[in-house]
């Protein structure tokens, strides 16, 4: 047996995780009240962890969060991992002019809060981009599980020196590049090949979210990508970015 509550002010619903074991006691859990395509996909997450992530994500708490949600609030003290089963969320600050820096976005299989972990307070903020659905860890059941799984302190180690690594490099950009040098490493580190040889980003990215990944305004990436659809280099289509022909080392 499980159980289901919701609050009427966030519109979280909680589940419980803890009354059985194993990924097919996970996904007869994920399976209640969605359509058939959000069941396959949340099957497919869990599918995709690692054994040991996805054993943690079956002794969390099963949440659902609507979009636009605030799950981490930057400063706030902590010690919860969100395991997100489905969605995706995004990882941002914000300054008291309105301006705000996007860290990442993250679907999926990927899990968030692990930087609180050591007792300091919460570096970065963290939204739902769309409905989602997380396993929330507090810190004394990750404690448990890494004593009985020490294996996974290496694998939640791994993920955090990835992180601090890319922050590093996003640093390292934002400080030498150019706002356009910047916008071109985005474009093209997110581009998929498509069969008609062009390439496009797998994501949907306006020009805001744009913005937000660089530290710079809307309106001057606006500016940018405009001057590229005129040059012939992109087009938007179906709301992703196609990019035509490799796009110029300068702007």
């Amino acid at each position: 047996m499980f159980w289901n509550t919701t609050c009427p002010a966030s519109g979280v619903t909680i589940r419980s995780l803890a009354a059985c074991g194993g990924n097919e006691a996970m996904t007869a859990r994920l399976q209640g009240g969605r359509s058939a395509a959000t069941r396959e996909a949340e099957t497919l997450a869990t599918a995709a962890m690692s054994p040991h992530l996805g054993e943690l994500a079956q002794r969390g708490l099963l949440r659902r969060y609507r979009k636009g949600t605030i799950l981490i609030e930057e400063g706030d003290r902590g010690d919860t991992l969100y395991i997100i089963i489905s969605g995706r969320l995004r990882a941002f600050s914000s300054a008291a002019n309105g301006r705000e820096i996007t860290f990442g976005i993250y679907g999926p299989g990927e899990y968030l809060g692990e930087m609180s972990l050591d007792g300091g307070p919460r570096s970065a903020s963290v939204e739902t981009l769309e409905a989602s659905v997380c396993s929330v860890v507090a810190r004394d059941i990750l404690d448990r599980f890494i004593d009985e799984r020490p294996a996974f302190s290496f694998e939640l180690l791994s993920k955090v020196i990835r992180r601090a690594r890319a922050a590093t490099l996003s640093a390292k950009n934002l400080a030498l590049n150019s706002v356009y040098g910047s916008l071109k490493q985005l474009l093209e580190s997110a581009a998929k090949p498509r069969p008609d040889g062009t390439v496009a980003v797998g994501e949907r990215l306006t020009h805001q979210d744009i913005a937000n990944r660089l530290g710079c305004s809307r309106e001057m990436v606006s500016r940018v990508m405009k001057d590229l659809e005129t040059g012939g280099y992109l087009r938007h289509h179906e709301d992703r970015v196609v990019i035509i022909q490799p796009l110029p080392a300068r702007w």
